[in-house]
């Protein structure tokens, strides 16, 4: 039989349990987020001016039936009553039902509905799960064609500070941090769509309909990916063991690939966890612009028709996806490098 040192059994014993504690603490913490996030979202809704039951009944319903229909579904009892409940069902995975949209076309949406329906109001899970795989997919492609363009640009300027890549990257950058979305997707929409015929603009019928927003997304995160890159990359290859490395035979692709690369994956991957989180959330303009049929379609729409509900399950699946992202993202860079404290 084979000889195992103790140490190396230890430390194979530790591995598990220190992802166990990981995940225990970082669940905790991030209960802790998405109840706090709730919260605040929850109070919020019920104390700026609005009535919901007015959008709801019509504006020409009489004041007794708005009062009956905010009576039945309890919005005249105090906040805490009211969240006390709904904080209730979201521990029993309830969202709740959307305030006016029905089931029937709740992907389309829009459209109230009166008294004799609310029986037949829209689960706010399945109208969340409809959205979310849209949204999703459009953070993911947008991702990648960021990256596509950014890693080149980001490692090209690390690997020579001060000469012409390092220059490019930061006038690349800056020119495109520099763009308003929402005027790069009309721009591109009228280039690219109206006058070259190549991409369709408006609304989804395809994964080709996702890849001209995705372009605009992806021109507002690289430039955060190139900088991040860039500095890392440059302080990586100014550190002693980059010297030893030389001295030791390996090549400069060597170098490069097994040392500067792996070392700058970490502020990378951290940087790309946040913007990934920041995507999932914050696509309101680009799909509104687009016409998308994602998240953020569905949170503009839900804000205008004041949909509580809706609102409220949007803000805590955005917040516990945010919280998943980031262990995630944690876990894989303690796997990266095991000397990373979390």
């Amino acid at each position: 039989m084979a000889f195992v040192p103790v140490a190396l059994l230890q430390t194979y014993s530790e591995v598990p349990m220190f992802v166990v504690r990981f995940l225990v603490r970082r669940l905790l913490q991030g209960a802790l987020i998405v109840f706090l996030v709730s919260a605040l979202i929850f109070t919020l809704l019920r104390v700026v001016p609005g009535d919901p039951v007015r959008l709801m009944a019509g504006g020409m319903a009489p004041e007794a039936l708005i009062e009956k229909i905010a009576l039945e579904m309890g919005l005249r009892d105090p906040i805490y009553q009211q969240f006390g409940r709904y904080i209730g069902g979201v521990a029993q995975g309830d969202l709740g039902q959307s305030f006016v949209r029905p089931a029937n076309g709740a992907a389309v949406g829009g459209a109230s509905f009166d008294d004799n329906t609310r029986a037949a109001r829209a689960e706010v899970w399945d109208l969340i799960a409809q959205t979310a795989p849209m949204t999703l997919q459009l953070a993911l492609l947008a991702m990648v064609f960021a990256l596509i363009v950014a890693i080149p640009i980001g490692v090209a300027g690390g690997l020579r500070p001060g000469k012409w890549p390092d220059r490019l990257a930061l006038y690349l950058s800056s020119v495109f941090i520099s763009l308003p979305n929402f005027w790069l997707g009309i721009v591109l929409a009228l280039l690219l769509s109206v006058k070259l015929n190549l991409l369709p603009a408006i609304g989804y019928n395809g994964f080709a309909y996702t890849i001209l927003p995705a372009l605009v997304l992806s021109v507002e995160i690289a430039p955060f990916i190139i900088r991040t890159l860039t500095v890392s990359v440059a302080n990586v290859m100014g550190q002693n063991f980059i010297d030893i490395a030389a001295v030791r035979g390996l090549t400069r692709n060597q170098i490069i690939f097994r040392h500067a690369l792996k070392n700058s994956a970490i502020p990378l991957l951290n940087l790309l966890g946040v913007q990934f989180s920041m995507l999932l959330g914050g696509v309101l303009v680009i799909e509104f612009i687009f016409d998308y049929p994602g998240l953020g379609r569905l949170t503009i729409n839900a804000v205008m028709q004041r949909d509580f509900p809706l609102i409220q399950g949007i803000a805590i699946v955005t917040a516990a996806a945010f919280v998943l992202i980031n262990i995630v993202v944690d876990l894989c860079a303690t796997a990266i490098d095991p000397r990373l404290d979390y």
